[in-house]
């Protein structure tokens, strides 16, 4: 569904991601992971297009979408979300999400509506809107601004806002990154139910061991914007190479302290 060929992506001297050649298939869940400043967030930049690539290709259901704007690569079926929330603060909950069902590719809304849009395709929009904040647990509070929200509510609307779009592929970058204990477990169980829809892609950068260990299908490692490790998550967690450059300790001390979460 999703793959990268030899993407890179240099700043000056600095190659911030070397030469990434890797595949995603429909059905799993895969963590990117790898010690801070390994290039994560920057690979996800250069995938929904934020950032354009110094060499290298990106691919979507066999298209080459490198030559896409961000834009274009979410109608083509990209859906991302990001370390801080990129919401509209000033309309109300129910309204950002009728935005983005507007919005969706194909659909009969695409070039949005205008005055004389009739009142029957309107409450579809509508419809559909409550039907997803339904769906996450965000009913109750449709008729709220935005701004107005808890961190916690505001990162349940982006997922709904990605639901409402209908991506092929899911990107999600730390999405319980500035959330309390009790709060992450809402993001997380939304997750799980998006995982499962077997056809689509999810990606996840986390930091924290215990949501990478129990969320993802596989995981790839990151060092120095380098692939060094590519599996199943048990393996590639065990393995020396990521003991070292991911945990920052050798195989022998991960033997004697159990590590639980890792550098973001």
């Amino acid at each position: 569904m999703l793959a990268t060929q030899d993407l890179t992506i240099r700043f000056g001297g600095h190659v911030a991601v070397n030469a990434v050649t890797c595949a995603f298939e429909p059905g799993t869940l895969t963590a990117i992971v790898g010690p801070n400043g390994a290039g994560k967030t920057t690979y996800f930049n250069l995938i929904s297009g934020q950032l354009k690539a110094s060499a290298g290709s990106v691919h979507l259901d066999g298209r080459d979408i490198s030559a896409l704007s961000p834009a274009a690569r979410t109608r083509a079926g990209l859906g991302r979300a990001f370390q801080l929330t990129n919401l509209f603060p000033n309309l109300s909950v129910q309204e950002n999400v009728r935005l983005a069902v507007q919005s969706v590719a194909g659909g009969p809304h695409r070039h949005g509506l205008n005055l004389t849009s009739i009142w029957s395709s309107h409450r579809q929009l509508m419809a559909r809107a409550d039907e997803i904040l339904q769906s996450v647990s965000m009913a109750d509070k449709r008729d709220m601004p935005v701004s107005s929200l808890p961190h916690g509510d505001q990162r349940k609307l982006e997922v709904a806002l990605l639901m409402a779009l209908d991506p092929q592929v899911y990107m999600f970058d730390e999405p319980t990154a500035g959330m309390s204990h009790d709060e992450a477990p809402v993001i997380l169980n939304l997750i799980r139910q998006l995982k499962q829809d077997k056809r689509k892609t999810i990606l996840l950068v986390e930091h924290k061991m215990d949501v990478v260990r129990e969320l993802a299908d596989r995981i790839i490692v990151l060092t120095n914007g380098t692939l060094v490790a590519d599996g199943d998550p048990a393996e590639v967690i065990a393995s020396p190479v990521v003991q070292q450059a991911y945990l920052g300790v050798s195989a022998d001390e991960d033997q004697r302290a159990s590590a639980t979460e890792v550098t973001a």
